[in-house]
């Protein structure tokens, strides 16, 4: 009896530090928290209705879209340093586990973190796009593939002055870098982080395909 309290203890504990820890500090809506505390205003009845940065710069507010952006991208990387640099230390990860499977653990911490921002709990499952969090999760999980990312977003909003595309586009680009820099199994992960991304954009596909996106620094 005592063996099977201390497996469900354990399990409860696995999941709270591996799942629902990052999906919970993913899941703040700094947009919308900023927004309502700056403007007196919800951002979720502005141009798309999202909670990200993209939204938050239709307000006319740059610093808040930026603060925003930032805020988001730092639910990314914030819980995989705790994670790569304190977990360790308090005996839920074994103090010798090799760098791959390192890796492995910060991406899958960062998919449920990417989880949050775009399904928070707190606003009924209704939230962001995940491209900050991912970025924030890519720039410390794998830097190189961040790099080939943030670049593909540059070029591509640089020409075409599509946020979404850019985004989908660096997105798409990232499995890939991660495939030919880190190997296949972290390649996997970001292959599912990019499905989830590409999932949150569907109405912004539909909106490219038709012509009627709006572009970077427009009210929509």
């Amino acid at each position: 009896m005592m063996e099977l309290l201390h497996f469900i203890l354990f399990i409860v504990f696995f999941l709270s530090v591996n799942v629902l820890l990052p999906y919970l500090v993913g899941s703040i809506p700094f947009g919308l928290l900023l927004t309502r505390l700056f403007t007196k205003t919800d951002i979720r009845k502005i141009g798309s209705g999202n909670i990200g940065a993209t939204n938050v710069l239709r307000t006319g507010n740059k610093l808040l879209a930026l603060t925003t952006l930032i805020l988001d991208a730092a639910k990314g990387f914030v819980f995989l340093i705790f994670a790569k640099y304190f977990l360790v230390h308090i005996g839920t990860r074994p103090s010798s586990f090799d760098n791959e499977n390192e890796l492995l653990n910060l991406l899958v911490y960062g998919f449920f973190a990417i989880v949050g921002h775009c399904f928070p709990v707190w606003l009924k499952f209704k939230g962001g796009k995940g491209v900050a969090t991912t970025f924030g999760v890519l720039i410390t999980a794998v830097p190189w593939a961040a790099l080939v990312a943030a670049v593909t977003w540059g070029v591509v909003a640089a020409v075409f002055r599509y946020s979404s595309l850019a985004a989908l586009c660096a997105t798409a680009v990232t499995p890939l870098a991660v495939l030919f820099i880190y190997g296949s199994m972290p390649a996997l992960v970001t292959l599912l982080i990019a499905f989830l991304v590409f999932w949150r954009h569907k109405d912004n596909i539909k909106r490219l395909i038709k012509g009627e996106e709006s572009k970077i620094g427009q009210k929509k």
